[in-house]
């Protein structure tokens, strides 16, 4: 009863002084049974006291950038398609491949008419997507390095607070953080924002763009109802090439049901996508590549795909409509995915 009683007093306390903590700190009184995965961890503020420096007034960009054109979650809306067509067109694609891909590439970016009878190649257009059925040991596969490499620092939330977030105070956050108007900053940062403003999907997901990590946190508590949470991510042993055969060594079911799942984006300080709802399945899947690179792999597959814009870019490269089938894709390291336990 008294350790109870102790419990409940410091959580209170945490609850009502967490501006004076530190986002580590927080997540492990909020989440006490769940390792912070490596790729918040690397980025956490060094010390309680002490705001990670952003990128200085000499250089020459102020945003963070991952190494990927390809952006997952443009894929999910039903809403509006122009973030999807913006992430098509940044995508690494090596011009050979992009000539055979040369009507896909066209249908989604112009947003012409679903068609399933494209002839679509091998190439990178259709590596980002696959079926549930190709998860399975032995299956070779072709994909692009799941690397990213996003350095963006967290920044503790009562700081980040204080900058501006939307679109009528982009103005504001362009001086914030010393940014051209005509730049390409700019525009990263005018498109993420616009992203986060984008209504959810009724009845399908609920969202979020987590400012900081101890916003991340408390979202998926909301949503899930319970502390008792894994998170996981993609893990690559050694540098891959953009794109490679791998074979698969194992296939582990994590879950199956509603999860929630971060994205970090592109902007001037960790900032992430989260989303939680939709019927899926989650799986680590152990690789290896033809250059003896090592991959676990967190891939998620979308059991209900009814709500998807039937114009996008799965259901052309795979061939297949909207709710009839699942689709599952890879996550990128710097993604996490929340899973109830």
């Amino acid at each position: 009863m008294k350790l109870q009683a102790l419990a409940i007093f410091l959580l209170v306390f945490v609850a009502s002084t967490h501006a004076s903590i530190s986002p580590e700190v927080y997540w492990k009184v909020k989440l006490p049974n769940t390792q912070i995965p490596k790729v918040i961890k690397d980025f956490l503020p060094q010390s309680d006291n002490v705001v990670p420096e952003l990128k200085q007034d000499n250089t020459k960009e102020k945003v963070y950038y991952g190494l990927s054109g390809y952006i997952a979650i443009s894929w999910h809306h039903a809403v509006n398609s122009e973030y999807e067509r913006i992430a098509l067109k940044k995508m690494k694609i090596p011009s050979a491949n992009r000539a055979a891909n040369k009507n896909v590439i066209k249908q989604v970016t112009e947003g012409s008419s679903f068609e399933t009878d494209h002839n679509v190649d091998d190439g990178p257009l259709k590596q980002y997507f696959l079926l549930e059925k190709d998860l399975e040991k032995g299956k070779v596969i072709n994909f692009p390095s799941l690397l990213n490499k996003n350095e963006a620092p967290f920044l503790p939330r009562q700081f980040v607070e204080s900058i501006p977030f939307s679109m009528e105070k982009f103005s504001e956050i362009l001086n914030h953080f010393s940014i051209d108007s005509k730049s390409k900053d700019a525009q990263t940062i005018k498109k993420t924002i616009e992203l986060c403003e984008e209504p959810e999907v009724k009845h399908k997901e609920k969202k979020t763009c987590a400012t900081s990590l101890e916003s991340m946190v408390d979202f998926g508590l909301s949503v899930f109802g319970t502390n008792n949470i894994l998170a996981i991510t993609s893990k690559v042993k050694g540098e891959t090439q953009n794109s490679q055969q791998y074979t698969i060594e194992q296939v582990q079911q994590i879950a199956d049901g509603d999860n929630m799942v971060c994205h970090k984006l592109n902007y001037a300080y960790a900032l992430h996508y989260c989303h939680f709802g939709g019927s899926t399945k989650t799986f680590m899947v152990s690789m290896i590549g033809v250059d003896g690179t090592k991959v676990k792999a967190v891939s998620v597959c979308h059991k209900d795909t009814s709500f998807w814009n039937p114009k996008s870019l799965p259901f052309i490269v795979l061939k297949v409509k909207p709710g009839t089938t699942p689709i599952c894709h890879f996550l990128q390291d710097d993604q996490i995915v929340f899973v109830p336990i």
